[in-house]
């Protein structure tokens, strides 16, 4: 099937000094075409060392591993030049702001509370940060996507950060809402969604926007649902045109070539498959540990999640936070977060370490609805129902 035009990505929209550079030319991005039997033109070592007798790691890797890229792009049913791979979700971050933003000027939108690092990387670079806070409906959050695209509107900002689902909410935004949000400011930002949590979540992915928006991206990661946090992996899969750009203010050779052949293992059917068991094993765990944070005497909270963690408030977070560590059990205190006076989120671990956390708790006393009957639950609650 032949895909439709998604037309040029507006390059009025990226830093002025930018849109003629061509970055660092490293060794391998000027290598010539011809077959070549001996390279001396990187000035790495003639002879393999004694801890790699094989010289599978004498050479510096290629920057785009290709066929990485080309696992990435099948896996989201996409072409590769959409996709940029980089050391985790953070590197395409901070790529977008460098790409995008003028130091002293334009703008980043966040949503708070949500990921730090879209306010950490616009600010190490000198970009201003603009909050329209989450709304808590007491269930859920909702990102008030109408007071993101006024804020985006009326100072000038390049982009827009959307997690979804988000962290530390686990909350969605909803499809139509980005795509409406994404085609408003067309000719002023691009729209960043970023789907660290996206395996868990019922709603499809924002990768199926993309064709439609040239200026929409979104993020993915191996680190959550994959279990290879330790490797760094994160891509971003953006208009080709845009892709070209983030990859020439990359740093060369992000992914070392030992990353690359286990990313590459990961993305392979058998690993695909387990990936999904653990998935709805997390989701399993996630439900029943829900049910049971809101026994508890002191818990007012605890927020719908489409993600591998729950985010509760509480009377006493310092209490909860004493038992736990006193089990051994270390959660997130997110009371730095605006808007989070009282909040802890906690990571659905193993199915052992959900059961000695569910020990930790058995001392709590329980709340006095905890003997009502439950309401039913789905194993897969979309943003807007009661996590149970």
């Amino acid at each position: 099937m032949t895909r439709p035009d998604p037309g040029p990505f507006p390059t009025e929209l990226l830093r002025p000094d930018l849109v003629d550079f061509t970055g660092y030319s490293s060794a391998r991005t000027s290598a010539v075409a011809a077959p070549a039997r001996i390279w001396l033109n990187a000035n790495e070592s003639g002879v393999a060392s004694d801890i790699d007798p094989d010289g599978l790691t004498r050479r510096y890797p290629d920057p785009q591993p290709s066929a990485l890229v080309e696992a990435f792009a099948d896996l989201w049913a996409t072409t590769p030049d959409r996709v940029v791979v980089g050391r985790g979700s953070d590197e395409m971050i901070e790529l977008l702001v460098r790409s995008l933003c003028r130091p002293g000027g334009d703008g980043v939108v966040v949503t708070s509370p949500t990921f730090g690092m879209y306010a950490v990387s616009a600010r190490l670079h000198g970009v201003p940060v603009v909050d329209v806070p989450q709304v808590d409906d007491e269930l859920t959050w909702r990102v008030d996507v109408a007071g993101v695209r006024d804020a985006a509107l009326a100072n000038g900002a390049r982009l827009v950060f959307l997690a979804s689902p988000g962290n530390p909410t686990g909350a969605v935004v909803p499809l139509r809402e980005i795509a409406d949000l994404t085609e408003a400011l067309k000719d002023q930002a691009v729209v960043v969604v970023d789907e660290a949590y996206g395996e868990f979540a019922a709603q499809r992915s924002a990768v199926t926007l993309l064709e439609e928006h040239p200026t929409l991206v979104v993020l993915r990661t191996l680190s959550k649902a994959h279990a290879l946090a330790g490797l760094r992996v994160g891509l971003a899969l953006a208009h080709p045109d845009l892709a070209r750009v983030l990859r020439r203010v990359q740093a060369p050779y992000p992914l070392p070539v030992p990353v690359t052949t286990a990313a590459l293992e990961a993305l392979g059917q058998p690993a695909l498959r387990a990936t999904g068991r653990r998935v709805m094993e997390t989701l399993r765990l996630r439900d029943q540990v829900g049910r049971r944070l809101r026994d508890l005497d002191g818990v007012r909270a605890v927020y719908a999640s489409e993600a591998n963690f729950l985010l509760l408030r509480c009377d006493d977070p310092d209490g909860l936070l004493a038992r736990l560590v006193g089990a051994g059990i270390i959660v997130r205190d997110m009371r730095h977060l605006p808007g989070l006076p009282d909040a802890l989120r906690i990571t659905i671990g193993s199915t052992l370490e959900m059961a000695a956390l569910e020990r930790a708790l058995d001392s709590f006393p329980a709340s006095p609805s905890a003997t009502a009957s439950p309401a039913p639950t789905s194993s897969r609650p979309t943003s807007g129902e009661e996590l149970s």
